[in-house]
């Protein structure tokens, strides 16, 4: 059938994109003809760990032609992955998110509750006995920093911390330094418009009924952010009225003290303040302790609406 071809989900993150190159790497090690690609922009963050070791992004992908055999990573949702989904056979999926995916055949499934799809994809090349190179440990090392936001996310497990150290060692890296860098690269929004601060890292989520959009941006400073409030709001407020959202929540992550500010708005913003027992002062508040979307938003959110 030609090329196997291997992507992330849509505003592609560090995750999203190096475990498509530390995927298709291993297929390729395996005998198999795959490549990399991405399903959008390359963020500020994962710009810097490629500029790092000085390797090129992956193809921009649009769609893909009927049959294409191709695998995912970081991803098991239609709503995340690309827009012609259905043409395609999945032969494979590497993920560490919720299932949101059915198909009409059997294909192989590797998910675990993890902080990282690199933490699963680090045992899968144990198991196939492929070494892993100083440049692959790089990537995988990068995405599990980012993940677990420095080992500070709740979603950060014991095996991504013992795996993430011994990727160090292969790498000749110092987790903290080399992590701080990068995750403060990733706070830089200085060249993007309103329009793409809001689709960064952003996810269509149904939470039951509520139709919603979660986008989520890492700062060095929340009150750096929140000056463009007002621009922020209104491109949220557009997005809102295209796409029919309930609820469109906005996270504020500070990457240094682990809390965010969030700015909702849409007709369900009374689920926020149910859910994290706040009042949204001029659609905003401080959530204490709240890093994770995946673990501290999207479950309890659901859980109340």
């Amino acid at each position: 059938m030609g090329k196997i071809l291997i992507f992330g989900h849509k505003n592609p993150d560090t995750d999203s994109i190096t475990s498509s190159i530390v995927l298709a790497n291993l297929e390729r090690a395996l005998g198999k003809d795959a490549e990399a690609c991405r399903l959008g922009k390359i963020n500020k963050e994962t710009e810097y760990v490629l500029n790092y070791l000085g390797i090129e992004a992956p193809r921009l992908l649009e769609d893909v032609e009927d049959g294409q055999e191709v695998m995912l990573v970081d991803h098991a949702s239609n709503k995340e992955s690309i827009d012609n989904l259905e043409n395609s056979t999945i032969l494979k999926i590497v993920d560490h998110h919720k299932v949101a995916l059915n198909t009409a055949y059997p294909l192989y499934y590797r998910a675990e509750p993890v902080g990282c799809t690199e933490t699963i994809l680090y045992k899968l090349y144990q198991e196939n006995g492929v070494e892993i190179d100083k440049k692959i440990a790089t990537l995988m090392l990068s995405a599990i920093i980012s993940d677990t936001l420095l080992f500070k996310s709740p979603t950060c497990t014991k095996e991504d911390v013992e795996i993430a150290n011994q990727l160090a060692q292969i790498a000749g890296i110092d987790c903290n330094t080399y992590g701080l860098e990068m995750l403060k690269a990733g706070t830089d929004l200085s060249e993007f418009s309103i329009e793409e601060i809001l689709n960064l890292d952003a996810k269509e989520i149904d939470l039951k009924s509520v139709k919603s959009i979660i986008a989520q941006v890492n700062t060095a400073s929340i009150d750096d952010v929140m000056k463009m409030k007002m621009d922020l709001e209104a491109g949220m407020q557009k997005t809102i009225s295209e796409k029919g959202l309930d609820l469109f929540m906005l996270l504020i992550t500070d990457i240094v003290n682990s809390n965010s500010q969030t700015i909702a708005l849409g007709k369900r913003v009374d689920l926020v303040e149910k859910t994290y027992g706040v009042t949204l002062e001029n659609n905003t508040a401080l959530l204490k302790g709240v890093v994770s979307r995946k673990k501290q938003v999207v479950p309890v959110l659901t859980e109340n609406a």
